[in-house]
């Protein structure tokens, strides 16, 4: 299941820095992280034979009568929890799930992304993603009021978020994962982070590791860290972009071509990724925006795509291409604007590159800049009915996770539907 190097260089960490407890991480079909301890006497074990967990207390996974599931820790992902003591230490490491007869389980959301990832690897791809988070800051859970009104990349004094920023990157890099930027983002209390690219099942651990690491370091300031898409009616939207491109196997960026064969530097095989990303983006916006107020997010100010379009200079356009730099051509990619960070990172890194894999393999066109392009899903219902009638989410997805989201996210739709909001009581009660 994994290398024999890998395993013995986590066992001889887990000695050496006197780890007592390790995690096993690993995500529901929603993407909320999942995780139980073993002791380290248990690990070496646990890489052998996996171990054994009731599948059926997590979403998605399993009904009470096909409950067992064995997790297999991925020694690659191996990682000491900075913010855990040293003395007697505390490790993570993301598993793979399996059913009791070691076939890996179809309702694994990180198995999904594998599967996408293998495809590409055999037609000679490596999908390369970088993702940039944001997310808001309030000093509680309950009541979202702004703690500051800075702007865009504003640094002022009154940005309360600069230390924790600070402090949350550094807690990341101690864990291996770069951090290319931090920032304040254009709303009151509204933060960004932006990871280094790396190969896709990499990048949603990353995802999924930064994701908790915010809530962790706001949580010691007494702050609390938000990843709703839109928790104030009059702030922009949290948005999770995805740079994506495909390299070759000798690390060659194939999205690259030079100036005169396309006017912003996208190859052939570029043009039909974006191609099928734009064809396909109806079908895996529950993907992508997964919950009633991923929604909300979508209006049109000009910086949330509505349409599938593709551009340039447009931030309103669902892939834009960002500027080329001269000579690095490594740098060329596409920017995936609509996604937010509720999304699970597993599943929609694996729907939206098997959509621009699906570009390639059907030889679409690119269609031209900024053209009107299909209209994306308005409310979470209208997601649901696109993502169910697709054949390539369910292909993508298996059976399973397709059958469950249907189901989870239509209920999650009737519920909003039919719950009385206060907007309705300010405006209906006193009236007629």
């Amino acid at each position: 299941m994994s290398s024999e190097k890998d395993i013995d260089f986590v066992l001889r960490t887990v000695e050496k820095r006197d780890i007592r407890f390790v995690r096993l991480w690993f995500s529901d079909v929603l993407g909320n992280l999942k995780s139980f301890a073993i002791s380290p006497e248990e690990l070496e074990e646990a890489f052998e034979e996996g171990i054994g967990f009731d599948g059926s207390a997590v979403d998605g996974f399993a009904s009470l009568e096909e409950s067992d599931m064995l997790a297999f820790p991925d020694p690659s992902t191996f990682a000491l929890l900075p913010w855990r003591p040293s003395e007697s230490g505390v490790a993570r490491v993301f598993c793979d799930i399996y059913t009791p007869a070691r076939e890996p389980f179809e309702g694994d959301p990180r198995r999904c992304l594998k599967n996408v990832f293998t495809r590409a690897e055999e037609q000679g791809f490596v999908p390369n993603v970088g993702p940039k988070m944001e997310y808001f800051y309030f000093d509680n859970d309950l009541d979202p009021v702004p703690l500051d009104n800075a702007g865009y990349f504003d640094l002022t004094p009154m940005d309360t978020a600069n230390d924790l920023r600070r402090q949350t990157t550094l807690t990341l890099e101690k864990m291996s994962i770069p951090v290319q930027y931090s920032y304040h983002a254009a709303g009151p209390s509204q933060n960004g982070v932006e990871l280094r690219f790396t190969e896709a099942v990499s990048c949603a651990d990353n995802i999924m590791t930064a994701r908790l690491v915010i809530k962790q370091e706001a949580s010691t300031q007494g702050m609390y860290a938000s990843f709703m898409p839109k928790p104030i009616t009059t702030a922009p939207g949290s948005a999770m972009f995805l740079y994506q491109s495909l390299l070759d196997h000798d690390g060659e960026n194939l999205f690259w071509a030079p100036k005169e064969e396309h006017e912003a530097h996208l190859s052939e095989l570029a043009q039909h990724y974006i191609a099928g990303i734009l064809k396909y983006a109806p079908e895996f916006t529950l993907v992508t925006n997964p919950t009633v107020n991923s929604y909300k997010r979508f209006i049109s100010t000009g910086e949330v795509p509505t349409h599938a379009t593709w551009g340039r200079k447009n931030r309103s356009a669902l892939v834009r291409i960002p500027a080329h730099k001269p000579g690095k051509h490594i740098a060329t990619r596409i920017e995936l604007r609509s996604p937010d960070p509720t999304a699970n990172p597993y599943l929609a890194l694996a729907a939206t590159i098997a959509a621009g894999l699906k570009g390639i393999e059907e030889g679409l066109p690119l269609p031209e800049e900024a053209a009107g392009g299909e209209r994306l899903p308005h409310t979470l219902g209208e997601a649901v009915d696109r993502f169910e009638s697709s054949e390539l989410m369910r292909e993508v997805l298996g059976d399973h996770i397709f059958d469950y989201l249907v189901r989870e996210k239509r209920a999650e739709w009737y519920e909003y539907c039919t719950a009385v909001t206060d907007w309705e009581r300010e405006h209906y009660y006193g009236g007629f």
